[in-house]
């Protein structure tokens, strides 16, 4: 059966800075605490956070749209990748968040889901307060 994780965010921002801080590996490095960030803006290019800890290539970039990605945790079996996927759809002064995150291994779903918050949207929102 595979797992997955659908999680609904809200930031108070427009689509396009949270596409931009999302895509661009100074705001993302700042947004999350500064750890080493390397994020290409092009599809099918590359990107490593958290200090290597993720790592991955970009699948689709749709500019404040979407965002899908072959995304790996660093500790996975070597050639292990998930898929995410960030959706942007803009509520007034608001963007709500549609995110979907599937095919990771079997016992890692409860750790992902609480990893998303605390490592992703948590400091994504004092980055924007």
């Amino acid at each position: 059966m595979t797992q997955t994780i659908h999680q609904e965010i809200n930031f108070n921002v427009n689509s396009q800075r949270l596409y931009d801080t999302l895509t661009n590996s100074v705001q993302f490095g700042e947004a999350t605490g500064g750890a080493p960030t390397e994020i290409s803006t092009e599809e099918g290019g590359s990107f490593s956070c958290f200090g290597g800890m993720i790592v991955g290539r970009n699948i689709e970039l749709v500019p404040n749209k979407r965002i899908v990605q072959a995304w790996r945790a660093g500790n996975w079996d070597a050639g292990v990748y998930s898929i995410v996927k960030f959706e942007f759809n803009e509520k007034g002064q608001e963007t709500q968040l549609v995110f979907d995150h599937i095919g990771f291994p079997n016992g890692q779903g409860e750790h992902l889901e609480a990893g998303w918050h605390e490592n992703y949207w948590k400091p994504l929102e004092r980055y924007f307060a």
